[in-house]
């Protein structure tokens, strides 16, 4: 109903995917696990989605565009073998497991003698040893879930509703409440700041709902 439920402030160098965790678990406590959770695309990451299904509560995920460089090969392009545990390229190529690196991410590379009379090597790769290599999350899975169910009434309606409601409240809070910048030095006065920003933006908003309620015959 548009009401801001809890908040957490920390320094710009902090990614807002870092806090997500925290901040849910906050919500759960003081006022229960919500069924749903309809997030932008900054919070799309296979950990979250992770938290989420785990949980049972059902992620509302944006779409996001596909990254890579104009003109090559999208990682899509690529068919994923769940049995073989390895991708298979346009071109019938197979990329066989390697290694999991620190970021927890699968990497899958190509045989490099096959790869150098492939017609499609320009559109590829520009490894000098010819080598394709595409990384896959060890949570990729998750995500997967989450993409799968974006398309569904369900997540559209709900995702609908988020403009109406969060973003609303975030604009209020930046063009009439002074929460576009940082005005005070630390994260204690800041944190001072929100709360009591937002709690006056929940009371506005109760007192709207009083004003708007009908008058006892």
């Amino acid at each position: 109903n548009g009401f801001f439920l809890a908040s957490i402030v920390t320094p710009g160098n902090v990614h807002d995917s870092h806090i997500f965790e925290p901040l849910l678990n906050t919500v759960k406590e003081k006022v229960g696990k919500p069924l749903a959770v309809a997030a932008d695309a900054g919070y799309k990451t296979p950990h979250i989605a992770k938290v989420m299904i785990d949980d049972g509560i059902r992620p509302c995920l944006p779409y996001t565009r596909p990254r890579g460089k104009k003109g090559y090969l999208r990682k899509s392009e690529f068919h994923y073998d769940s049995e073989r545990n390895a991708y298979i390229c346009p071109n019938g190529q197979e990329l066989r497991y390697s290694t999991t690196n620190k970021q927890g991410y699968r990497e899958y590379k190509s045989n490099g003698a096959k790869c150098a009379g492939c017609p499609l090597l320009a559109q590829c790769t520009q490894s000098k040893n010819h080598v394709k290599v595409i990384t896959r999350h060890i949570w990729q899975d998750y995500l997967d879930q989450a993409e799968a169910i974006r398309l569904t009434p369900e997540n559209k309606e709900i995702y609908a509703r988020r403009k109406e409601t969060v973003e609303r409240g975030f604009g209020d809070a930046k063009e009439k409440c002074g929460m576009r910048w940082t005005t005070l030095r630390g994260r204690a006065k800041m944190s001072m700041q929100a709360m009591l920003t937002f709690a006056a933006l929940n009371l506005k908003r109760l007192a709207c709902w009083t004003w708007e309620s009908p008058e006892p015959a």
